[in-house]
């Protein structure tokens, strides 16, 4: 990279394989050119788009969390953290994490608001990066809990001559020593003899992201500690009369590792990239002479509604493609998808190119709206 950061693990060439055969491009495309020669005045434009993204912050220091997890004799967990909900799904993949980490039911644990009283000094949520230090926050806490209940786990049964206590799994509510052996507690029984043995139930938790480091005076470094990749391809109709783009289709697969939660994850994909596409092609800010913004609300700054979601719009999740050194082999997906909308920029100028059978490239800028368009599609008329 520019930073002199090697990239590692690249999985574009994997992506660009499974999307062109799973998108149909060579077939869109030759049927893009088949509209194209047929149409006038209506242009259709197809574009291939990569990301690679780099996740963490620059600003090294801020790559650390902290959490707090508390069990109490039901059975029950609270878990505190320093990320912020804000409609990601942080505080679902939180709870996700420390199930899967303690072996218990997803409703048996409760994320408590977020609060520096409890968890201080937290980092930005920001850098698509709070499932990742927070995740492994939490699980650092979890793996504190889970060691003290194997001591009593040990004690309890009887058994001392246990080896390692990675011997013993904690799945389905229950501790297990040897499931072939039969032998298991469950959960709350554990944590009451815990208890009862005066045995803390509560631990702090702390992560900072390894083998990173930024001069930021030289611009060289390694400041990610990986990269999420992914690809989309996008197809658009423009009347050339008017300047409406019509987004006809968008197939997007994308790297997230082993997800901690699909659903999430396929939603922040598709609203990330419907999101770029509104920066892409609509949202354009203006200012009159006096530095006052004119399109400063709703009615006057135009973001992408429900009518500009292609109705052919595929998003899938790369398979069997764990990432190393992640919580849980998982890795980011906030920011990246946002990128992928550059294919609905990149289709409207391939449309507008079309004009002249692809002979001129159009004076095009950021974000294409309808004068944008119309004014490129006269220079190249002209």
């Amino acid at each position: 990279t520019h930073y002199g950061e090697a990239v590692e693990n690249n999985r574009l060439h994997r992506l660009w394989d499974k999307l062109t055969e799973s998108s149909a491009y060579n077939d869109k495309r030759t049927a893009v050119q088949n509209f194209n020669l047929a149409n006038k005045y209506k242009k259709r434009g197809l574009a291939l788009t990569p990301v690679k993204f780099g996740i963490s912050f620059t600003t090294t220091f801020l790559n650390q969390a902290g959490a707090l997890v508390n069990i109490y004799t039901d059975g029950s967990v609270i878990v505190n953290h320093g990320g912020i909900e804000m409609g990601q799904g942080l505080h679902t993949k939180i709870r996700r994490i420390a199930a899967l980490e303690l072996g218990i039911n997803e409703e048996h644990i409760r994320i408590s608001p977020t609060c520096t009283d409890l968890v201080p000094n937290t980092s930005a949520t920001a850098a698509s990066s709070g499932a990742d230090i927070n995740g492994m926050a939490v699980k650092n806490a979890c793996s504190k809990l889970k060691s003290r209940l194997a001591d009593v786990f040990i004690e309890k049964i009887g058994d001392t001559s246990v080896p390692d206590k990675d011997q013993i799994r904690f799945e389905n509510n229950r501790v297990f020593l040897d499931k072939k052996k039969g032998i298991s507690i469950s959960f709350e029984e554990l944590v009451n003899a815990a208890y009862r043995e005066r045995i803390s139930l509560s631990a702090t938790g702390f992560y900072r992201t390894p083998d990173i480091h930024y001069d930021r005076d030289k611009g060289k470094g390694r400041p990610f500690h990986y990269f999420a990749f992914g690809m989309a391809v996008s197809m658009v109709e423009v009347d050339t009369l008017t300047g409406h783009v019509k987004l006809m289709s968008a197939d997007i697969l994308h790297d997230v590792g082993d997800s901690l939660h699909p659903m999430i994850d396929l939603g922040q994909i598709r609203g990330g990239f419907i999101q770029g596409v509104g920066w892409c092609t609509t949202e354009d800010i203006k200012y009159d002479a006096q530095g006052m913004m004119l399109n400063h609300s709703p009615d006057t700054y135009k973001i992408p509604t429900i009518m500009d979601i292609p109705e052919d719009f595929i998003v899938n999740l790369m398979d069997h493609v764990p990432n190393p050194n992640t919580i849980r082999k998982s890795k980011a997906v906030g920011e990246p998808p946002f990128m992928l909308a550059f294919s609905v920029w990149l289709a409207i100028k391939d449309a507008i190119s079309a004009i002249d059978g692809h002979k001129t490239e159009p004076e095009f800028s950021l974000p294409a709206t309808n004068e944008v368009i119309l004014q490129s599609v006269e220079k190249l008329r002209k």
